[in-house]
């Protein structure tokens, strides 16, 4: 257990309260007219630090660094609800769309690191924070994560291939393959073959960096907590004027063969989640697009 992980300034405390009231675990509490930290429950959240009018709490295993940003400057004043244009917020989130056209032109290390720090913003169970973040900074990089996941899939697809041992595998229940060799199969190949022939990457679609989104074991809820921070990151890109696109064949990869994983220097331990690539997009939309018709089903008790 860390010590010392709430410090309070009693000097400066006023013992308004407002830290025991919104203390999700009962961490904080009131003790001869001062806040005090009473339990070891803490999530680290930041709630009291955030909440405190006087700034007499510290949250120590916060680190400011992490919301310090080194392309852009970041307001500090908290926005409270509804002090924000929903129209601009919903402008943005329309206008982000999958992008499979990259220019050559590099992605800056300074702009990759702001974006896992915007992804960190999201909320995660239990304010775990268990979250990683790998980074492809180059064209380089990407190419030859490209290549250990076009390994897998050539195996894969040499495995698909076997006609018997797929209908032996549906015939005991385990139809996998055989759904796999319908629906995926054809367009693997094709583009294996490029890849190989001509260097054609229908995989990566030329991006020229990658961040691969984990987490490390004990998290609550690692998979949510992970598509969040992901959430996040592709807004954030589309604001600084890069498009993005998520991987899912790059995800089953490194899921089934833990050596694709171990190649771009992720431990065992963790899983993954997202692979998102990036890039300068040589792309231009002229309106945002809408979705299928969605009926939402209610509950009244």
């Amino acid at each position: 257990m860390e010590e010392n992980r709430i410090e309070i300034d009693r000097d400066l405390c006023t013992g308004c309260g407002l830290c025991e009231t919104v203390c999700p675990t009962g961490t904080i509490s009131i003790v001869e007219g001062k806040a005090t930290a009473s339990a070891e429950e803490s999530i680290l959240c930041g709630h009291c630090e955030a909440v405190c009018p006087q700034e007499a709490i510290r949250v120590t295993a916060i680190d400011e660094k992490m919301s310090q940003y080194e392309t852009f400057t970041a307001e500090k004043q908290w926005l409270p609800p509804g002090n924000y244009n929903t129209s601009l917020l919903v402008q943005l989130m329309a206008s982000c769309r999958s992008c499979r056209h990259f220019t050559d032109r590099p992605v800056e290390r300074a702009v990759l690191e702001d974006l896992v720090k915007i992804g960190i913003t999201a909320p995660s169970g239990t304010s775990c924070q268990f979250w990683t973040f790998t980074i492809l900074p180059t064209r380089k990089a990407v190419t030859a994560f490209a290549g250990h996941v076009a390994n897998y899939y050539s195996r894969l697809n040499a495995t698909a291939e076997k006609t018997l041992l797929r209908s032996f595998l549906k015939l005991i229940g385990k139809g996998e393959l055989d759904a796999y060799y319908r629906c995926y199969y054809p367009r693997v190949k094709e583009g294996l073959e490029e890849w190989h022939g001509s260097g054609k990457d229908r995989l990566f679609h030329g991006s020229t960096a990658a961040i691969v989104v984990g987490s490390k074991p004990g998290a609550s809820c690692p998979a949510e907590d992970a598509l969040l921070a992901t959430q996040n990151i592709l807004l954030a890109a589309h604001s600084m004027g890069l498009g993005s696109c998520l991987i899912g064949f790059a995800v089953v990869a490194m899921k089934r063969d833990p050596s694709v994983r171990r190649a771009i220097g992720i431990p065992a331990e963790e899983e993954v989640h997202t692979v998102i690539v990036l890039g300068y997009p040589d792309e231009v939309y002229q309106r945002v697009s809408g979705r299928k018709r969605v009926t939402p089903r209610y509950f009244e008790g």
